[in-house]
């Protein structure tokens, strides 16, 4: 009779995570949809599928490590939306406030931006294609950040049409490290990570892992963050917790709520980028693949460039992430299909 220690290399070896949280296996052909990930050149990838706080079962095929720690991308999106609430929450920002009034280098319709239209690209400020924060040095401030971003001209009127990718998120951060007097990651660190015991996730710039964070303080706030698998789970339980994991509550459920209110309601998607201009919807951070009858998002996600892929489904309760490192539009198509299984086989 095999020993533990050997039934535990064995489901190691065969790609499937095994450990006291375990509690399902895997449905039937989800390796083969992930080997189709493969396919496209993905060197691996790790799937992770949770239920109300409790890891149900993992799978790691290809070449990817348990504790790889990856850039991924505007799944970071996210993770930047729930800090900004944090300050939300204690009313020290308001989603509806015009940015004007605490940043007056944004004068004139720039002004009249709200952080609800930063969060939900709705501001205005054109889209992923201007380039204009990724290529802003990671030296400068937050604060300088953003009044180089007021210096460039008004794309839209606010709240009237959304652009993915926009300079937006560093404004956000802008303000709050103002109101806070902290830098980002050390909020991040203080806010986030440290109450989910993230203990592995960082924040830079996504075209440069060379960068060391202590370094940062301008980092790409919609595309910086660098993390494990294991630690972009302990986020998601507390999304998907309604603001609490583990009996910490990190936010409110108000918060939880407004991060996934649709905010593109009547609003021309005027850009959205490759492998995700199927989705008509857009929360505060992240993606609405299929909306509620109240305008809320029943199946939330925010999919990022280098293909890591994290979701929430309200109706089943399941919810998890897709990591690894590849393009996106290479790898959309088999990673929905996988999840589409996982969903389909919920009991």
């Amino acid at each position: 009779m095999l020993s533990k220690a050997l039934f535990l290399a064995a489901l190691l070896a065969l790609g499937v995570f095994a450990g006291p949280a375990l509690a399902a296996a895997p449905p039937e052909g989800l390796e083969a949809r992930l080997d189709a990930i493969l396919a496209r050149g993905a060197p691996g990838v790790s799937v992770l599928v949770y239920r109300d706080k409790e890891l149900l079962y993992r799978v790691d095929r290809g070449r990817i490590a348990p504790d790889a720690v990856l850039p991924i991308a505007s799944a970071s999106k996210w993770m930047t939306a729930a800090l900004v609430m944090t300050l939300v929450d204690e009313g020290r920002l308001s989603l509806d406030e015009p940015i004007g009034r605490r940043l007056p280098e944004f004068q004139g319709p720039s002004g009249e931006i709200t952080l609800r239209q930063l969060l939900s690209y709705t501001a205005g400020q054109g889209g992923l294609m201007g380039m204009s924060d990724l290529l802003q040095a990671s030296g400068i401030t937050l604060a300088e950040s953003a009044a180089r971003i007021a210096r460039r001209p008004q794309g839209d009127t606010p709240g009237t049409v959304f652009r993915y990718g926009g300079p937006s998120f560093q404004v956000a951060g802008a303000l709050v490290e103002q109101v806070t007097g902290q830098r980002w990651a050390d909020l991040f660190e203080a806010r986030i990570a440290r109450p989910l015991g993230m203990t592995s996730t960082t924040w830079g710039h996504p075209l440069r892992p060379d960068l060391d964070p202590a370094t940062v303080h301008n980092p790409n706030l919609q595309g910086g963050a660098y993390t494990t698998a294991a630690d972009y789970g302990r986020f998601l339980g507390m999304v998907a917790g309604r603001g609490v994991l583990d009996g910490q509550r990190v936010l409110s459920e108000a918060a939880i709520a407004e991060l996934q209110t649709i905010q593109t309601t009547g609003k021309p998607m005027a850009y959205r980028p490759p492998g995700l201009s199927d989705i008509d919807a857009y929360g505060l951070g992240n993606w609405c693949e299929l909306a509620g009858t109240e305008g809320d998002c029943v199946l939330a996600s925010s999919p990022g460039a280098f293909g890591a892929y994290p979701w929430i489904d309200r109706k089943t309760g399941l919810y998890g992430l897709f990591f690894m490192k590849h393009h996106l539009p290479l790898v959309v198509g088999p990673t929905r299909q996988a999840r589409a299984l996982i969903l389909s086989a919920a009991p």
